[in-house]
This record gives structure tokens, C-alpha cells and sequence, in this order.
């Protein structure tokens, strides 16, 4: 029997982290809806004033005598629960079954991002112990609350997971590589996952925004830099730029400058002449390539050569632009009858991913002689598969005959 709310009526939202600007605001619209909500507060997060601000004004507003906030306080409980610890996970389910009777969408939106290049992590101890906070955060928090969920869903015979991730689950980004492993992670887990609980009628829905709206509305942690990877002398986009340039607007976030700031122009004038090493000539009349040294960081260290940790701060019409139209998605899909199995948020995003997908499709194709040559034994699709490469080519050749394009 499917016992689902239907998708217009009061639906329980269970969510694994409620104190981001994205959450706040999905909850007040989850609440004007007549739904029902769990709020999940990490212990770390609830504490720091800055950070449960915004949650605690909505609470008061929840309990306010206003018109439009009518029944709003017995529609959300606020849980302390840390993802990490997978008793408090059974019993934060457990409490919300307890309070509403039943959970329709589990929605995991538990993030933050710890930017630094594969090197600049594996600097120190403490650097490389964010590799595996990363991944607690990310991926096992999220995992202890789905299989804490998941008896309840088949009691129910009906459920709905969705996990809101980001763009980084297709693409990857340059000083977001651990970010983005732990994201691979987390939806690799859910593609399994999603067969296996299809029989018992719930289904999982992976929610990609833009990796800067995530980033932007939960805590940054930055590792310390190295010089070669500096914008100045590296030509890899720098997403820690991008970060560092919106924190450093407000005074009371601005990322201190690691020591090496200084004596970044004497070394982009290195990589430059890196780049283009000078030639000389040794004894034997030869040409000799000169490759001046690496840039180093001797210079005493300072704040900015520390682990940082912010949360960024943004003017509440910043972060109406900026997570709107995510927070509008997930209410549309919440509970869906038919919900996709991934829903990419917005076009920028799309285009984004659909170029990722089609350079991979061209790969397939320019190395399929290679795939096939490891096929033990023939077959249909073996056949099918020479044969559409050789009329691609024979396609290609007419094309080059005919004058058309790539013709000479």
C-alpha cells in the first residue's frame, strides 16, 4: 500500500543541518506551506552566535502572536544532533517520528568546504586531518542519517532522500579536491542506494546548485597556501581567490594574507622565466636551458600561514539572489511523485555539466578501438559498435571530399 502524501498536502521534512542561510529560508517556505519540519542543529554550529542567528530569529518568529506565523511553533522541532555519531542520528529520527508520526523527505544538506590543493594539504598533520573531517562532514555524517531513516521508510513503504551536493559532484575543481572526492562519495553511495530501495517505494533525488552557493552560505576552511599555486604564478583557476575576495569584504571575516604575500612578484618574475627559461650556451657550443629555482617561503610565519576558518557574511538580499532558486527546486521535488533521479539548479550549471558530459562522449568514441580490443569473445554489439566508428569515418572522409568542413 503507498501510503505518500500527496504532493500539495503537509509533508515532514527531516533535515540533517538547519542553521545555513539556504536551510533558514527553505524552512520558513516549508512552513507557510503547512508542512511539518525536524530541524537537525550541529552541537558546534548551534553554539557559535554568529552562525545560529539567523535560526534563532525564526524560532522567535515561530513564536510570535503575528497572523501569518499561525501554528508555525508546533510544525518545527529543533533537534541537537551531530551527523558524526550515528546513536544520536537513531535517536534524532526516532524523536521526530515520535513528535509527527512519520518522515516523508530526508533532506541532506550537511556542507562545508575546505579549500587547498592536493599539496597544501599535505603539508602537516593538521592539514592532512582535514582530508578525513572532510569526508566525516560530507559523506559518513550524511550516511549515518539515511541508514538511520531507512528502516523507517520501509515501515512506512514510502520515503523520499534527496541530498543536496552541487555541480562538484560532475565536475571537478582546482584546490576543491577533496571537497569534490567526498561529494563523488557521497553520490556514488546514493546511485547504489537508490536500487536497492526502490522495491519499497522510496526513491533518492541528487540536487546540483552552483558550487559557490553552497560554499558561500557554510563554513570555509583554508588551508595554508604555497607559493606556486599563487594566481599570480599559477594559471589554474583559483576558487580560493574567488572565496577570499567575498569573505575579505566584510572586515570581521577577511582571511589574514599568507607571509609569502610579499615576495609573490619576485616569485611570478621566477615562474615567468620558468616559463620561458632562458637559453644559453655551455662548453661544447650546445644550447642550455636555464631554470631558475622555485619560489620558497622563508619568511617567518604569520596568521595567514595557519588554518583559517570562516563562515562568510552576506547582506540578507545577497543570499535571497543567491539561494532562492535552489530553495524553490527542493520544494518542488520534496515528495514528488515522480521526482528525478538528479536535478541540476540553474542554467549556468547545466550548460556546465552538459559540456563535461559531451567531452566524455567524444573520448569514448576516439578510444572505442582500444575498449573493444579487450573484448575476449565477438558479439551484436561488438559488430554495432565497429560499424558505427567506421561509418563515422567514412561520414568524416565524404564531408573532407565533398568541401564541407575540415575539407582543405
Amino acid at each position: 500500500m503507498d501510503n505518500t502524501a500527496t504532493h500539495n498536502s503537509p509533508r515532514t521534512w527531516f533535515l540533517t543541518s538547519s542553521l545555513s542561510p539556504l536551510c533558514i529560508r527553505l524552512i520558513r517556505l516549508l512552513l507557510a506551506h503547512g508542512d511539518y519540519v525536524v530541524a537537525c542543529l550541529p552541537p558546534h554550529e548551534i553554539e557559535h552566535e554568529d552562525r545560529s542567528a539567523e535560526f534563532r530569529e525564526l524560532i522567535n518568529e515561530c513564536k510570535s502572536n503575528r497572523k501569518d506565523r499561525e501554528g508555525w511553533k508546533d510544525r518545527i522541532r529543533g533537534i541537537r544532533c551531530d551527523g558524526r555519531v550515528m546513536g544520536q542520528c537513531g535517536a534524532a529520527v526516532a524523536e521526530a517520528v515520535q513528535v509527527f508520526g512519520r518522515i516523508d523527505i530526508l533532506l541532506c544538506c550537511k556542507f562545508e568546504a575546505v579549500i587547498g590543493t592536493v599539496e597544501e594539504l599535505s603539508t602537516s598533520p593538521a592539514t592532512r586531518n582535514l582530508v578525513r573531517d572532510q569526508f566525516e562532514t560530507i559523506f559518513f555524517s550524511q550516511v549515518n542519517f539515511i541508514k538511520a531513516a531507512l528502516p523507517q521508510f520501509r515501515a512506512q513503504h514510502t520515503g523520499h532522500i534527496i541530498i543536496l551536493t552541487s555541480i562538484g559532484g560532475h565536475i571537478g575543481t582546482p584546490g576543491m579536491s577533496i571537497y569534490t572526492a567526498a561529494t563523488w562519495a557521497l553520490e556514488g553511495f546514493c546511485d547504489s542506494l537508490a536500487y536497492e530501495i526502490a522495491p519499497f517505494n522510496i526513491k533518492v533525488t541528487v540536487v546540483q546548485p552552483n558550487k559557490e552557493i553552497q560554499s558561500l552560505t557554510n563554513k570555509i576552511i583554508l588551508a595554508p597556501p604555497l607559493p606556486w599555486y599563487d594566481s599570480e604564478i599559477n594559471p589554474a583557476p583559483s576558487i580560493r581567490d574567488m572565496l577570499t575576495n567575498v569573505l575579505n569584504v566584510n572586515p570581521d571575516t577577511a582571511v589574514d594574507p599568507p607571509s609569502f604575500a610579499s615576495s609573490v612578484s619576485s616569485a611570478a618574475a621566477a615562474a615567468a622565466a620558468q616559463r620561458g627559461a632562458s637559453v644559453g650556451s655551455d662548453d661544447d657550443g650546445m644550447s642550455a636551458v636555464t631554470t631558475p629555482p622555485p619560489p620558497t617561503t622563508s619568511q617567518p610565519r604569520g596568521p595567514g600561514d595557519e588554518i583559517q576558518y570562516r563562515y562568510p557574511r552576506l547582506p540578507p538580499a545577497a543570499y535571497d539572489r543567491l539561494v532562492m532558486e535552489t530553495v524553490h527546486a527542493l520544494t518542488a521535488i520534496g515528495g514528488h511523485e515522480n521526482p528525478p533521479a538528479r536535478h541540476i539548479v540553474g542554467f549556468e550549471g547545466s550548460v556546465a555539466v552538459k559540456e563535461k558530459l559531451k567531452t566524455i562522449t567524444e573520448e569514448l568514441e576516439d578510444f572505442v578501438e582500444a575498449s573493444l580490443a579487450v573484448d575476449i569473445f565477438e558479439s551484436e554489439l561488438k559488430m554495432e559498435a565497429r560499424e558505427g566508428r567506421s561509418g563515422l569515418a567514412s561520414g568524416t572522409s565524404a564531408m573532407d571530399v565533398s568541401g564541407g568542413p575540415g575539407s582543405v
